[in-house]
């Protein structure tokens, strides 16, 4: 029966198709007044029906449009909108016509207003903004579900957002964080019902938005608004979950608006390796938390909690703050087989197993003030704490074997490490315009304080076989400390030269960074029968200073369609190194390089644009590879520095392109990027071949280059009535050249990589959603050594992510990812297919949930990788989650609106009927 129902949707969804009937509609939006001609006016196509969106588009920039698509109705109806104009909307037949041209009035209103659009898409400068009323979506759909919608938008599944390939890393609401810019925690908690528009920009500083300056355009920033009406009440979720092999996972989030007063409450922990405030499913729950949760790998448990609170006092002060708790505890066991080449021919191999235990708690603080003092001056202070105490047990066992497989050496470690973390930094920018040709003064102080405890004890065990053998037995602990103190400060000056076009910056920076760092290492000694043999060898006192100075000058050009700077700069940078217990390695290097760089972008319509960057950078060693001291606390690989080293000289090169056609809903992106660098700072080791001991230290060596190139097509193919196939195509390419050495003789790698994917994205209605892609990876390594030989590597990823919803309340999900890599060795899993399912029933008038989920329902997980650099191969296991069932219960509760007032307290009335 269910197959003859199916079958017959199916039949009927077909015989609509083909009455619809395709149009082409074409016209000019020009302004009624002065007749101008009005680019990026939108222009869409209403059912009269349900208003619902049928075909929309954006003016040239010679108020031209071209609308074409495909309907079953006879009339519909014709809606052109721009800011600081009266929508237009007129009723025309279906059929193929000029409309000629349409003009706009005035609407006497405050420029950036439109007065009530229906447009889906404005564009206010450069500003991209949705309405969300046009994009249809599932009743109960989240922000995420929303912007999986909108065109030139991507989210993958772990809720990372892109725009036209850009990375969004800031998502606000009403123009605030929410809950410490955690994307997933806004994108899969906030529902469509209760936002109005969704707003997309270039990210920016609060400062640089305060002075009117260019963004780098590198990164994206989403806003959120809220409908006003909604601005006041509740919001939430609880949840809790229960599973085979005592797996569990609770979390639960509150969160009250208030006009500009906001707090929230969050909560969630579990052992089933959800990061964050993660619950179960992602693809239904709170999402992760971009704040570290705790350290480790194989199984996690952990326990998040936080609050939030923000709010403006009038119009010249706002207060943002928000901590979190975290705890976590891992258990990982990892083995790994790792084969060495060497110069001459020959190979060694190391194998080894580890486990570990790692226990960690966390307390994070966060407040922000902003003061805007008038329209002119305004400061920002930002301060943020953190405290980690962690305590790791770790324990190895490792062997080395010679080219013949020969026992060359072997080691036993056990070791229990405490540390206690504390940072405190602080920001201050202080902004001041003058005029209106765009001048500013900018003042930026930093202060950022650092401290660390930790206690150690280590026992180990080194055989050394052979002729040279040897046996190094060690018991020691060690306490240390260190801390860190930085103090800088930058000031900028912007001189215009054409009023909001042609600028001058001339900056200053300066900065000190002060290290202390003392670590006294304690041999046990058997006549006191304790940790009181002080070893010099294995003990450091150091105290580091690190001093930079950097004067710079940069003009910008900017118009509506292009985008131009160039800088140069003088770095100056001295590192000084006090060395208490050996003096003789006291260091002080004084480094003075150029560094300049140009940026271009054009942006040809508000959906096209092409940007150029180019940069020349300098890169000085670290102390840690410049000091002359010889590091044994790894008696099997002994480091030195060298105090001789020259900085690194980067030159890179990046382009980008980004274009899309609101017509045909199609979108296209691409980038490349090279750089090319002399005197980079790399490893030098020296094996011993007859003990397998590794001596490093530092050297320079040019003609690293490294170069990347990808780029991504999508098409929207929309059927009336019926739904939607999206079609994506990537593909990635990357090219690196490394210098090297092996056993003092230097040579060249070479590896070449590219990895095309296809995904589709196919939605009917709210009954059935399929998202499958297939990902094929090619990796070439070469080598102009002879001893070498060169590698091939192939990998091959699917997945497919579905939801179907044929029966009224059941939502059933499936995730299944197939990975074949058969370049695995021998002993370790090839291939695996992974599959989890969620069957979700929805009760309490939607507002809640009963969910079965199955993690790993084929129990094929598995933790097998393969790595391939220029001179070993290692192959490695580690404990991975294995395979449960799991019953949950979720509670979401919304009081926004009309509705919330029952939530808030009323007055008592001094009188009563």
């Amino acid at each position: 029966m269910k197959k003859i129902l199916f079958l017959s949707c199916l039949f009927i969804s077909t015989i609509a198709f083909s009455q619809t009937k395709k149009f082409t509609i074409s016209g000019i939006i020009k302004s009624e007044d002065d007749k101008e001609l009005l680019e990026s006016a939108t222009v869409h196509l209403e059912r009269l029906k349900d208003s619902s969106i049928v075909s929309y588009t954006i003016s040239n920039e010679k108020g031209a449009f071209n609308l074409e698509g495909e309907t079953s109705d006879s009339k519909i109806k014709l809606v052109v909108s721009f800011i600081g104009f009266k929508p237009y909307s007129k009723i025309i037949d279906v059929k193929n016509q000029n409309v000629g041209s349409l003009l706009l009035t005035g609407s006497n209103v405050l420029d950036g207003v439109v007065i009530k659009s229906s447009a889906p898409i404005t564009i206010k400068k450069d500003t991209l903004e949705f309405n969300v009323k046009s994009f249809k979506t599932k009743a109960d759909a989240n922000v995420e579900d929303l912007l999986k919608k909108l065109p030139g938008v991507e989210v993958d599944d772990e809720g990372a957002i892109t725009v036209n390939g850009k990375s969004v890393n800031k998502i606000l609401v009403n123009g605030k964080p929410f809950f410490g810019n955690d994307p997933t925690i806004t994108t899969r908690n906030l529902t469509k019902d209760i936002i109005e528009k969704i707003q997309i920009s270039d990210t920016k500083t609060n400062a640089q938005a305060f002075s009117g300056e260019d963004s780098d355009g590198e990164n994206k920033t989403i806003n959120l608004t809220i409908k006003k009406e909604n601005n006041k009440g509740y919001f939430g979720k609880v949840a809790a979950g229960a599973g085979t092999d005592d797996r569990n996972e609770y979390a639960g989030m509150i969160t009250r608006f208030k006009q500009s007063e906001r707090i929230g409450l969050l909560a969630g922990g579990n052992n089933i390796n959800s990061p964050g405030f993660s619950f179960g499913n992602q693809r239904l729950q709170f999402g992760g938390n971009n704040r570290s949760f705790g350290g480790g790998q194989g199984i996690v448990t952990s326990n998040n909690y936080g609050a939030n609170y923000i709010n403006s006092f009038g119009k010249i002060f706002e207060f943002s703050g928000d901590y979190f708790y975290k705890n976590s505890s891992s258990d990982n066991k990892s083995t790994s087989d790792r084969e060495t080449f060497l110069s001459d021919g020959t190979s060694f191999y190391r194998n080894s197993e580890n486990t570990s235990l790692n226990d960690s708690d966390s307390h994070d603080a966060s407040i922000d003030f902003e003061v805007e003092i008038d329209s002119t001056f305004r400061i920002d202070i930002e301060s943020d704490f953190n405290k980690n105490l962690n305590t790791n047990r770790y324990n190895s066992i490792s062997e080395t074997l010679d080219n013949s497989k020969i026992l060359t050496n072997d080691s036993q470690i056990g070791s229990i490490a405490d540390s206690d973390k504390e940072t405190f930094n602080n920001e201050i920018n202080l902004t001041k315009r003058f005029g209106s040709k765009g001048a500013f003064l900018r003042v930026e102080l930093t202060a950022n304080l650092s401290k660390t405890l930790t206690d150690d004890f280590v026992k180990s065990e080194t055989n050394i076989y052979g002729s040279d053998s040897e046996q190094i037995i060690r018991d020691q602990y060690s306490d240390g400390s260190s801390n860190v103190k930085e103090l800088a400060s930058e000031i900028t000056y912007r001189f215009p030269i054409i009023a909001n076009n042609l600028f001058l910056d001339a900056a200053y920076t300066i900065g000190n960074t002060k290290t202390t760092n003392k670590r006294s290492t304690f041999d046990f000694d058997d006549n006191t029968n304790d940790y009181s043999d002080f070893s010099e060898l294995l003990s450091t006192d150091f105290k580091y200073s690190d001093k930079i100075s950097r004067p710079s000058l940069e003009l910008e050009f900017r118009n509506e369609k292009w985008s131009a700077s160039t800088e140069i700069a003088l770095n100056n940078r001295t590192l000084e190194n006090t060395d208490y217990l050996r003096p003789e390695t006291n260091l002080e290097r004084e480094f003075n390089n150029l560094e300049y760089g140009l940026n271009v972008r054009f942006r040809k319509s508000r959906a096209n644009s092409y940007r150029l960057r180019y940069n020349f950078r300098n890169s000085t060693p670290s102390l840690s590879q410049l000091q002359p001291f010889r590091d044994e606390s790894n008696p099997l690989n002994i480091v030195t520095g060298n105090p001789a080293l020259s900085p690194s000289k980067t030159h890179s090169l990046r382009f980008g392109a980004a274009n899309f056609n609101w017509q045909n809903r199609t979108g296209f992106w691409s980038y490349a990027n090279i750089s090319f660098t002399n005197d980079r700072v790399v490893a030098k080791t020296t094996i011993n071949t007859s003990t397998l001991i590794r001596e490093t230290t530092y050297a320079n060596v040019d003609g690293f280059i490294s170069a990347r190139a990808g780029g991504s097509y999508s098409s929207t193919k929309k059927w009336e009535d019926f739904g939607s196939l999206k079609t994506e195509f990537r593909v990635f390419a990357d090219y690196s050249k490394n210098i090297n050495f092996n056993n003092d003789v230097q040579y060249s790698s070479k590896i070449v990589s590219i990895s095309p994917n296809i995904g589709f994205d196919f939605s009917w209605d709210d009954i059935l959603q399929i998202r499958p892609s297939y990902t094929i990876s090619f990796s070439k390594n070469t080598y102009d050594i002879d001893s070498f030989s060169n590698k091939d590597f192939t990998n091959h990823d699917v997945t497919i992510a579905t939801s179907t919803n044929f029966l009224k309340k059941f939502e059933w999900l499936n995730d299944v990812n197939y990975n074949y890599n058969p370049n695995i060795a021998d002993g370790f899993q090839k291939s695996a297919w992974f599959w989890n399912t969620t069957l979700r029933y929805s009760i309490l008038k939607d507002n809640g949930a009963i969910s079965l989920k199955i993690y790993d329902i084929l129990d094929q997980n598995t933790n097998a990788r393969r790595v391939a650099t220029e001179d070993y191969i290692q192959d490695s296991s580690s404990t991975v989650l294995n395979q449960y069932a799991m019953l949950s219960f979720t509670w979401k509760f919304n009081s926004l609106g009309n509705s919330g007032k029952k939530f808030e307290p009323q007055r008592r009335s001094r009188y009563r009927g």
